[in-house]
């Protein structure tokens, strides 16, 4: 986990066709790592680069297509770059020729909207320098420093980069808790895992491993059980467990199992505090009560796999709160991070998954249309145990450490 993609700061770099993107993502490792050509539109595709930079560290750089694309696969193109918003920490705005104009207003716009900082890169210094006045109409329109740079002969490389580690939000570098705040040195830490058709032929899911790892990190000690084990375990055991943790589709059958003295949560909640908007989920899953007939609710998945009859998100929770609630409720499901088809505004209710599959900023980005519009948002665990009447019970382990 000391390393995982949450810890490195994801790098975007944006610009219209031949800026020099690419070049730049070279300079600024100093090996040929990007495709570069004289042919504009070389970068169709976002690609995820992983790097080290000398000043910022290890890091996660991604070459975007040119946002002045053309035609109908240059439209689709662009819609690819910008969905690249919702995932990076920092931005570099490529621009060349002292030409800033119209596409690049709109991504600076872009920015914006995600709380993106950036910084603005003139390249190709040694063909035509920055101009003043290019450099003081942009200064007058964003927050941001513009830097003259030449991709060919490394001119001013160190400045650069100077102002791109100080774009980096610097909570991009700290790692969150995901069970530190909660556990100590010769703690028990109960893992409750069942084995169903979801779970992955011979290996764990992430969420249990994740939760593993970090037990181990804090010098506590792992139980881990499938759910039939339990009643067993506190029968014959002695031991009392600091934190239990279960798989949130067995809320049902642990909650008179696990003992009420013991602190009580699914793998779901742990990621919910780590990845995503812990409040909004607090604030938003009792609204699981308003729902009424009609209403549109949107479940989001952040990773792909196959369907099957006991997916979670697809019909098990779907079945449970139309079953808790007595309404007819519409269901959407949408997976990775896929486009949302409908309006935001279309929907009462957003159900977001643990994101173990993604990382924190593009988790929250995931759910800012849902925030802004002020739609009530929760998360599987959450609402699980809330259907199941033991929300209070399940958060307290970390309402606790978040108050």
């Amino acid at each position: 986990m000391n390393k995982s993609r949450d810890n490195k700061p994801h790098i975007g770099i944006f610009g219209r066709r031949n800026t020099g993107k690419s070049s730049f993502i070279n300079a600024l490792v100093g090996q040929e790592i990007a495709i570069v050509s004289e042919q504009a539109g070389t970068t169709t595709d976002p690609v995820k680069k992983s790097i080290e930079i000398f000043g910022i560290g290890p890091a996660i750089v991604v070459d975007t297509a040119g946002i002045d694309d053309e035609g109908i696969l240059g439209n689709k193109r662009i819609e690819k770059s910008l969905e690249v918003l919702k995932m990076v920490d920092v931005a570099v705005l490529m621009i060349s020729e002292n030409t800033f104009g119209a596409f690049e207003a709109d991504l600076v716009n872009a920015f914006g909207n995600y709380d993106i900082p950036f910084i603005v890169v003139h390249n190709k210094f040694d063909i035509e320098p920055l101009q003043s006045k290019i450099k003081s109409d942009i200064e007058n329109i964003s927050d941001t420093i513009v830097l003259d740079f030449s991709s060919q002969t490394g001119y001013d490389l160190d400045p650069v980069i100077k102002a791109l580690r100080n774009k980096i939000p610097e909570s991009v570098f700290q790692k969150p808790p995901l069970l530190g705040d909660v556990i100590g040195k010769g703690d028990y830490v109960l893992l409750i895992t069942p084995i169903d058709n979801e779970a992955p032929d011979g290996r764990m899911i992430l969420p249990q491993v994740i939760a593993i790892r970090d037990v181990l990190d804090n010098d506590a000690i792992n139980i881990v059980l499938k759910e039939d084990q339990v009643e067993n375990f506190f029968k014959t055991s002695g031991i009392t467990p600091k934190l239990a943790i279960t798989d949130s589709q067995v809320f049902g059958k642990m909650k008179d199992i696990v003992p009420a003295h013991v602190p009580f949560t699914s793998f779901s909640i742990m990621l919910a505090r780590f990845r995503g908007d812990f409040k909004a989920y607090l604030d938003g899953t009792p609204k699981i009560d308003e729902l009424q007939d009609g209403d549109r609710v949107l479940i989001l998945e952040s990773c792909t796999h196959q369907v099957n009859c006991d997916d979670i998100g697809r019909f098990k929770l779907p079945n449970w709160i139309k079953e808790y609630t007595g309404k007819n409720i519409k269901f959407d499901i949408v997976a990775g991070l896929d486009k949302i088809s409908r309006n935001t505004e279309d929907y009462k209710m957003v159900i977001q998954c643990g994101g173990c599959m993604v990382t924190r900023k593009q988790l929250r980005s995931r759910l800012k249309p849902a925030k802004d519009a002020q739609i009530a948002i929760s998360n599987y665990g959450m609402a699980i145990a809330w259907v199941n009447g033991m929300f209070d019970r399940v958060t307290e382990p970390f309402r606790k450490v978040y108050a």
